[in-house]
């Protein structure tokens, strides 16, 4: 049984930094590429960040690029998302996901964890 579940969450202020983690189990975790999404209030869910089985490739939103990076152990079954400059408009769930066709589709997903940004 596949399960991915997320943590690090919080609320946090504008400027502020956070990192999520996504620990897989019921995988091979090395097979699988790793993505970050985040769904707002009243908002469809959103492409973050994602990250190849090896490591070696990483695919950024243009609202993440040069503030998160995602990195992931894979001796930890564990992808990390480490959020830095925050925004108010960062505030949503974040959810993990894990799939095998490249960066494009993910089969499996986390329950999400919220992240809140105040101004």
């Amino acid at each position: 049984q596949v399960q991915l579940v997320e943590s690090g969450g919080g609320l946090v202020q504008a400027g502020g930094s956070l990192r999520l983690s996504c620990e897989a189990s019921g995988v091979t975790f090395s097979m699988y590429a790793m993505a970050w999404f985040r769904q707002a209030p009243g908002k469809e869910r959103d492409f973050v960040s994602a990250i190849s089985g090896s490591g070696v490739r990483t695919n950024y939103a243009d609202s993440a690029k040069g503030r998160f990076i995602i990195s992931r152990n894979n001796a930890k079954n564990t992808v990390y998302l480490q959020m830095n400059s925050l925004k108010p408009e960062d505030t949503a769930v974040y959810y993990c996901a894990a799939g095998q066709r490249g960066f494009q589709g993910y089969d499996y997903w986390g329950q999400g964890t919220q992240v809140t940004v105040s101004s």
